[in-house]
């Protein structure tokens, strides 16, 4: 029997897809938690096989597993009709440095290697690296976007391409690991292909944890969090 804690908060969706996902997979057991304490100690018990943050909010819950673990980071995995990539940073407190945004890389392209893909790394910029010079904020994030491109380089082996602001452009090349300049960009960029565009994504993964944490949208509908419920079930089966 596989054991998952799902967190219960005011979205009542996630019950939905707690029913939904039993009646598809009859070996899998589902105990629900209504607060940061009982979802933290889940994730620390090795007896549990899974636990996904459901509809409870996400900074109680960090600050405590950041207190635990100093290589934790998260990004959030996108996995629809053509398209498949994990976007970091996405916690706006997230992301802040460079080490920060090429630790987080590297985290994504190990994962992916695990799932037998191939990682290839866009790392995003405020302007394109014509707009050099328009504010003193913008030159600085295209710096920053060329000094991350070449310690990916120097520190992996990975495929790594600095497409700048054309986020658009890194889809359409295939990328699966896209590192946005920081994580308020990053969480923006979630909300508006997620939750404005429905675009389907499957939670954000956690890593540097020996356990399978999703951390889901509070806002998530039914179908986001059924997806969310697969992956971690798919992810603690390998």
């Amino acid at each position: 029997m596989t054991n998952i804690i799902v967190g219960i908060g005011e979205n009542k969706n996630i019950l939905k897809a707690c029913d939904a996902f039993k009646k598809e997979n009859k070996n899998v057991n589902i105990t629900l938690v209504q607060n940061d304490d009982d979802l933290v100690n889940a994730i620390l018990d090795n007896n549990v096989d899974a636990v996904i943050r459901g509809s409870l909010p996400a900074s109680g819950v960090m600050k405590e597993l950041k207190s635990k673990f100093t290589d934790i980071s998260r990004a959030t995995y996108i996995n629809g009709d053509g398209v498949e990539f994990l976007l970091t940073p996405v916690g706006i407190d997230e992301g802040r440095t460079l080490e920060d945004k090429l630790k987080i890389a590297i985290h994504c392209a190990e994962f992916l290697k695990k799932q037998s893909k191939k990682p290839k790394i866009a790392v995003m910029a405020c302007g394109r690296k014509g707009d050099y010079g328009r504010s003193d904020e913008i030159s600085k994030s295209i710096d920053d976007s060329e000094k991350l491109t070449e310690m990916i380089r120097k520190n992996t082996d990975f495929e790594v391409i600095n497409h700048y602001i054309l986020i658009e452009q890194a889809i359409k090349d295939n990328c699966n690991v896209i590192i946005a300049p920081d994580g308020i960009i990053g969480n923006i960029i979630f909300r508006t292909l997620v939750l404005v565009n429905s675009w389907p994504s499957c939670g954000a993964v956690t890593f540097g944890i020996d356990n399978v944490y999703i951390d889901t949208s509070r806002d998530q509908n039914v179908e986001g969090y059924l997806r969310s419920l697969k992956l971690a079930y798919n992810l603690q089966c390998r």
